[in-house]
């Protein structure tokens, strides 16, 4: 087939198609879809967006990633890491669930498309390298704790705050506990027991699938959800009303707090635009950080008020037609008020109206139909708060993705293309942004089930695509019961195998710096929680510190010569036979600016302790690179040494060292004489110009040395 028509169509390669490859196909892509539409529903609350946006994701992102990608059983979609980042960076910005925070999750997962594309296209899939392993087991281990306590309140049916502190709003809940709906625990520790069961005896099952049918039917059969509107006026006890008349008002200022910052922003747009003086501009900045500050000022209040809501239960009087006529916290009603049986919190206050939330949480009505196709809402200001996050969730999604296809290529013996799998998630994310998607990525556990359901082509992905469609088309009206119970536990099940201490500890025995970058990476992700980006950047920035911190100290072996003629480490192999007249040393790292001063004062130092040596032989196989701080001080360094009447030798140099020392002039200073391929060959030419001084030297030649 054409290369280039392969090139930007690289789902060709999957045809000509045999009947019993699509019928393995079709089986696996099924399988995966049986999976993937109750996990994307859990993901996309897990992300703060509404349980069907999920589905969205896992709609036209599965079968674009596969056609575009590399990997033929890698699976696309919501994944639990990716999703957490999501809801992590855009709660500081919206109400999670809101319309506004809805837009910004589309714009981040076009943001992250056009990342990933770029990086695809030109070549720059190596910059995922400075995400190191270390750093992403820290991250990830840390992750999975968090998206775990993060689904405890919906298990034990308590609310749940959201603050700048997710151990402070985790404390929140704990203190909830004695609250616990029952039923509702019933349903999220019934459904963990379901799955359990069903991957230790049945693993072939799938189920998460079983455990969502059966308390979906159960949810129906019991009446699970029991809720009611409510009005402010319908609430009779002075204190209840106050509290909810004050959260009523937070709520009406904080939406004309946020349209005023919005007015500011695009005045001090249009500012900019009209190339206004500096002295307007910055007071519309100021006044911009004023309106801001307020919001989070607002906000703050608003959530203090909200928490002493949460804890209220209250009661219904109702009329003979079973509606509301009135509301009472718990033990306050009127002797002789007709109660319903249940007992609600209020959830939902504004605009004078509130939800009576009695029962179990369900998903509740999904839109039937596909997603509407549109452009994300791009705003600059937006855009550019976001890009950061963006940049993290790019490429620890492809991390994730990468990672995840080589462990399935090293079973199937297919080539992987990393350049061709950012385009394919680049795409992805892209098509995903128009057809309301937030952020996906390659999963791990789907991806372990298309390919041991047999999968050989990505032809299984788009099956899976096409089933979603169909639920999407046909069978949403049978997810209104699905207890909103059963997808935390399905979020908790599904993240308890990314948990890998062992992974931390293995990184510790690696290398102590390794070792000291996968926990500080954990410790900061959970200490920055909600904001996980911060934990990883503090994560790489220390790997990348720590790393630079090795090559400016790297090892220095002082040599002597072995009874098998080698010359090896006297710090190894103390007792080696060894010069007053050479010195050999073997420097273990580049030559470049932030170890030159290291290289000349171990040198110099060896010298001062052995001034009876004339000749300095530098063994500098392990040079691989000298940059022109390199070369500066080299040059000065044999011009001092020969000063003093000592030469600077080397030996077994590199091709690109070798070109630089050519192209600066430094060779010529050097000399040809003094550069040679092998140590021995060096030691050979030094002891017949040392002639008959070092006679009785030939059999020790070198001198020892101190390691620095």
């Amino acid at each position: 087939m054409n290369p280039v028509l392969l090139r930007f169509f690289p789902f060709l390669r999957w045809f000509p198609v045999k009947t019993e490859t699509l019928k393995l196909d079709f089986i696996a892509g099924l399988t995966v879809a049986l999976v993937l539409i109750p996990q994307s529903m859990a993901y996309a609350q897990l992300a703060g967006m509404p349980a069907y946006y999920g589905l969205y994701a896992a709609f036209l992102p599965v079968a674009v990633a596969a056609m575009w990608g590399s990997s033929h059983q890698l699976g696309t979609g919501p994944v639990a890491v990716v999703s957490l980042l999501t809801a992590s960076s855009l709660s500081v910005f919206a109400a999670p669930g809101s319309p506004d925070f809805i837009a910004l999750a589309i714009l981040l997962a076009f943001l992250v498309g056009v990342i990933q594309f770029t990086l695809g296209v030109f070549k720059l899939g190596v910059v995922v390298n400075f995400l190191s392993h270390p750093v992403i087991v820290g991250f990830t281990n840390a992750a999975a704790i968090i998206i775990a306590l993060s689904q405890v309140s919906k298990i034990f049916g308590v609310p749940m705050g959201r603050s700048e502190h997710f151990m402070m709003d985790m404390w929140g809940v704990l203190k909830q506990l004695g609250d616990t709906h029952l039923p509702t625990l019933a349903m999220g520790l019934g459904a963990i027991a379901i799955m359990w069961a069903v991957k230790k005896y049945r693993p072939k099952l799938p189920g998460v699938l079983i455990a969502v049918v059966i308390t979906t039917v159960i949810s129906w059969a019991i009446g699970f959800e029991k809720n009611a509107d409510g009005r402010l006026e319908q609430v009779r006890d002075p204190e209840l009303f106050a509290l909810v008349q004050a959260v009523d008002a937070g709520v009406r200022r904080l939406d004309e707090l946020n349209k005023a910052v919005a007015a500011k922003q695009e005045a001090l747009a249009a500012a900019e635009k009209a190339n206004a003086d500096s002295a307007q501009l910055l007071r519309l900045e100021a006044e911009v950080g004023l309106a801001r500050l307020a919001v989070k000022q607002a906000e703050e209040q608003l959530n203090e008020i909200k928490a002493r809501l949460r804890h209220v239960q209250v009661v219904r009087e109702v009329d003979d037609q079973g509606n509301t006529v009135g509301v009472y916290p718990v033990g306050r009603a009127p002797q002789g008020a007709k109660l319903d049986e249940a007992k609600y919190r209020i959830r939902k206050v504004g605009k004078g109206q509130f939800k009576l939330m009695g029962g179990g949480e369900v998903v509740g009505t999904i839109p039937e139909g596909l997603p509407s196709l549109s452009v994300p809402q791009l705003d600059w200001d937006k855009i550019r708060a976001l890009f950061s996050t963006a940049l993290v969730i790019s490429l620890v999604a492809f991390m994730e993705a990468i990672s995840i296809a080589k462990a399935m290529a090293a079973k199937t013996k297919q080539r992987l293309d990393p350049n061709q799998e950012l385009i394919g998630q680049g795409l992805a994310n892209l098509v995903g942004s128009f057809s309301q998607s937030f952020p996906v990525s390659g999963s791990f556990s789907r991806s372990a089930v298309n390919l041991n359901a047999g999968a050989v082509t990505g032809m299984s992905s788009v099956f899976t695509a096409l089933i979603v469609l169909v639920t999407l088309l046909l069978l949403t009206p049978l997810l209104y019961h699905l207890p909103q119970a059963v997808l935390a536990a399905i979020i908790i099940m599904a993240v308890v195998g990314l948990v890998n201490v062992e992974g931390i500890k293995h990184a510790w025995e690696a290398h102590k710096h390794d070792g000291a970058a996968a926990l500080v990476t954990f410790v900061a992700t959970l200490a920055f929680a909600p904001h996980l980006d911060m934990g990883i950047m503090v994560g790489a920035g220390l790997a990348i510190v720590l790393f630079l911190l090795r090559t400016m100290t790297p090892r220095v072996a002082l040599l002597g010569r072995y009874s098998d003629g080698t010359l090896r480490d006297i710090k190894v192999h103390p007792h080696l036979a060894t010069s007053k007249h050479v010195m050999a040393l073997r420097f273990d790292g580049s030559l470049y600016f932030a170890n030159v001063s290291y290289f000349e004062d171990a040198v110099l130092e060896a010298l001062a302790s052995h001034p009876e040596a004339k000749y300095v032989l530098i063994v500098g196989d392990a040079i691989n690179q000298l940059d022109a701080s390199g070369e500066e001080v080299v040059h000065h360094l044999v011009e001092r040494l020969r000063e003093s009447g000592v030469e600077l030798v080397f030996s077994g140099l590199k091709k690109q060292v070798l070109d630089v020392m050519r192209s600066t002039g430094l060779i010529d200073l050097v000399g040809q004489h003094n550069i040679f391929a092998t140590e021995n060959q060096a030691l050979a030419a030094i002891y017949e110009r040392l002639g008959e001084e070092a006679a009785d030297d030939l059999l020790c030649p070198v001198l020892p040395m101190r390691t620095a």
